[in-house]
């Protein structure tokens, strides 16, 4: 039957949002009098624009972006299909096919609010739309503006707030798949037998990101050669994480398969330059091989800062890095030398990217920390006897104390470290290693060597 047409009563401008409201009916009178929704006066705070459809098809040609609301009646004649017929055929008994037209329009319309519209004596078939997907339900008998305005308004804010839930929903999900793949892609170090001790810290400057441009890796070939690279892709959005961990995984096969120095950096360049998204990406690089006896090094920088070394009884200091090469993908045909590095029997070797070194210091945050002053910072705290995992830790912390505030840029530290009591404690050979993380404790071996004080 006809809904009849409510009174117009004032609403009160604190019930009100301010802003026109279009209101879809969706509504089928077999009499030929459509059903009229009195239009809420502006002075109210909100003026109801309406459109009328008799059928769903009808309906989806006025089913535009400008409709906030659809007021849709339930006593909608209905075929066994579902869609409304203009009352010439019979309507479904069951109780289920009633919803046939809403269940319709939810389809029809994911993202606009629905009111439904009964009989005032059927609450359970108002509550079974709301159920099913309805933002809310209205009488008939109790329709009039100031119900109307509420019922609109408040269905067209749940409609909003369900969206948004759901978005915040899948960026949730989204984020801890993200999460579970970032993870993934940190490197396990490969050191079983080697005897050396390691340890990293790594922390990209995105937020709630666990993976950035800075990538770094750690290796032992079968000659007994302990093979460790740290390197930074210029930027750190995800398209240079996801180019950072190409580069990783390139270096690692091209090392196992017995690549060094500068023929590797060369292969890496050509991986670089297929992979970039444009011709201004680069990527800085530090590689070191440390001899099986791990008393010497090869060093190759390309554009990267240089590692820092310390010995038993010495303060650290930094390699040379006078015949260092440009950055990967700067030159067509560079080259990058190798430098032949004395280490000795006890040490300690830090690699870093330049996250650690370009952090700002002093009044106003004018200057930045640089490479003098990471020595110092490093010196300062094995004068304390920290070690391992403990120093890295504490590093990061203090350069982003000194910074003010959490750092812009990625940040990747590991430290590799040789200590010949350690190596007899273990029988020849160090524990298993395990890839990088912010808050991992010390392991035990990593307390045991702090309790010997090696020079890291």
């Amino acid at each position: 039957m006809p809904v009849p047409v409510p009174q117009q009563r004032s609403v009160p401008a604190a019930e009100t949002s301010h802003g026109d409201l279009t209101l879809l009916v969706i509504e089928d009178d077999p009499a030929g009098t459509t059903i009229t929704v009195p239009e809420l006066s502006a002075a109210a705070g909100t003026r109801v624009r309406i459109r009328t459809a008799r059928n769903l098809t009808e309906a989806a040609r006025l089913l535009t972006d400008d409709v906030d609301c659809i007021l849709l009646d339930l006593a909608l004649p209905v075929t066994g299909s579902g869609e409304p017929d203009s009352g010439r055929a019979e309507p479904l008994s069951e109780r289920a096919d009633e919803l046939a037209a809403l269940t319709h329009v939810l389809r029809i319309a994911p993202l606009h609010a629905v009111l439904a519209l009964t009989a005032e004596d059927d609450t359970e078939l108002a509550a079974e739309a709301v159920r099913v997907g309805a933002q809310d339900y209205l009488f008939r008998g109790e329709l009039d503006a100031r119900v109307l305005s509420r019922a609109i308004r408040y269905a067209v804010e749940r409609k909003r707030a369900d969206i948004a839930q759901h978005q915040l929903t899948e960026s949730r999900l989204r984020a801890q798949e993200n999460a579970r793949l970032e993870r993934g892609l940190l490197p396990t170090p490969l050191l079983e037998g080697s005897g050396l001790s390691f340890a990293a810290r790594y922390r990209p400057g995105r937020s709630r990101a666990l993976l950035g441009g800075d990538f770094y890796d750690v290796v032992r070939t079968p000659d007994g050669t302990v093979h460790a690279m740290i390197g930074d892709v210029c930027g750190h959005g995800p398209d240079e994480a996801a180019l950072g961990v190409e580069l990783r995984i390139a270096w690692r096969a091209l090392t196992l398969a017995g690549l060094c120095g500068d023929e590797l950096l060369s292969t890496l360049q050509q991986v670089l330059e297929h992979e970039r998204q444009s011709e201004e990406i680069f990527a800085t690089l530090c590689t070191v091989d440390i001899a099986p006896d791990g008393r010497r090094a090869g060093l190759c920088l390309a554009g990267h800062p240089a590692p820092l070394l310390a010995r038993h009884g010495r303060p650290a200091g930094l390699l040379p890095y006078e015949d260092g090469g440009p950055a990967l993908g700067l030159l067509p045909r560079a080259r990058w030398p190798r430098r032949q590095v004395e280490l000795g029997g006890a040490w300690s070797l830090m690699m870093y990217t330049d996250g650690l070194i370009e952090g700002r210091v002093g009044t106003g945050g004018s200057e930045r920390l640089g490479q003098d002053g990471m020595v110092a910072m490093i010196n300062g705290r094995l004068t304390e006897g920290l070690t391992g995992d403990e120093l890295l830790e504490t590093a990061v912390a203090e350069v982003r104390e000194l910074n003010g505030g959490e750092l812009t840029d990625d940040v990747a530290v590991l430290l590799l470290g040789r200590d010949p009591e350690r190596i007899r404690r273990w029988g020849g050979s160090a524990p298993r290693s395990h890839p990088a993380s912010v808050d991992r404790p010390p392991s035990p071996p990593a307390r045991a060597a702090r309790a010997q004080r090696p020079p890291l």
